[in-house]
C-alpha cells in the first residue's frame, strides 16, 4: 500500500491523491510545468543575448530574430500571452532601431507581396438552358 504522502527528501512533504485520475493530473502538471520552466529559462537566455549584443554593437539583428523567435514559441506553448509577447517584440524594435540609429533592422518582417493569381485553364462555353416559364398553382374547387 502506497502511502498518502511523498516526501521530496528535502523536508517538504507532497500529498498525494487517491484517485487514480487525480494522479494522473499531478504527473501531468509537474511534466508541463518542467516544460514550461525551460521556454521560460531560453526566452529570458535569448533576451539577454539580445540586450549584450545591444551594449557591444554586434550581430543585433541576429539575437533580434532569435529572441523574437523565443517570444513566438512562449506563446505558441501558452507561457507568455499574446498581448505581452507584442508588447515584448515592440521593445524589442525600438531598442534596435535605437541601437542602428533610427534606421530599420533587418530581423523586422517586411510587408507580404501579393502573388499574381494563377492563369485559368480554357473551357468550353457552356450553353445555357432556356428559363421555363411557371405555372400558378391550381386552387382547389370550392365546395358547396
Amino acid at each position: 500500500m502506497r502511502p498518502w504522502y511523498l516526501s521530496t527528501g528535502q523536508g517538504a512533504i507532497k500529498f498525494m491523491p487517491i484517485i487514480k485520475s487525480a494522479k494522473k493530473r499531478v504527473k501531468v502538471a509537474e511534466a508541463k510545468s518542467i516544460q514550461n520552466a525551460r521556454t521560460k529559462r531560453t526566452l529570458r537566455a535569448t533576451i539577454k543575448a539580445f540586450q549584450a549584443a545591444l551594449k557591444s554593437g554586434k550581430k543585433i539583428e541576429e539575437n533580434q530574430s532569435a529572441a523574437q523567435k523565443a517570444i513566438d514559441t512562449a506563446v505558441k506553448k501558452g507561457v507568455m500571452s499574446k498581448n505581452k509577447a507584442a508588447r515584448k517584440k515592440s521593445q524589442l524594435n525600438t531598442a534596435a532601431k535605437a541601437a542602428n540609429g533610427g534606421k530599420r533592422t533587418v530581423a523586422s518582417k517586411p510587408a507580404k507581396v501579393a502573388k499574381p493569381a494563377p492563369a485559368k485553364k480554357a473551357t468550353k462555353p457552356v450553353a445555357k438552358k432556356p428559363a421555363t416559364k411557371k405555372t400558378p398553382a391550381k386552387k382547389p374547387a370550392a365546395k358547396k
